[in-house]
């Protein structure tokens, strides 16, 4: 995982550690409402999808223990990422 340090694109496939089932990301920098706790990101189950909001998960990049598939990435994400998503 080390080209990914920070972040994964969206769409991507995951396991965190102690989890038996995967995650696929849909979001970046997310802000838990609760806490206003910043969060690498949030996932929805894999291949389910983003079924209810209780199935939402917020996780950081440490928590990963294997990618599975890399999400798509294309100039517009580039930008982005450099863009938004840089520390």
């Amino acid at each position: 995982m080390a080209k990914y340090e920070k972040y994964l694109p969206l769409g991507s496939i995951v396991l965190l550690k102690g989890a038996k089932k995967r995650l696929m990301i849909y979001g970046r920098k997310q802000k838990e409402a609760d806490t206003d706790e910043i969060w690498d990101y949030i996932g929805c189950l894999y291949p389910e999808g983003n079924i209810r909001v209780d199935q939402n998960f917020l996780f950081n990049h440490e928590q990963i223990e294997k990618v599975y598939c890399v999400g798509y990435i294309d100039e517009e994400e580039y930008i982005f990422t450099n863009k938004y998503l840089t520390d």
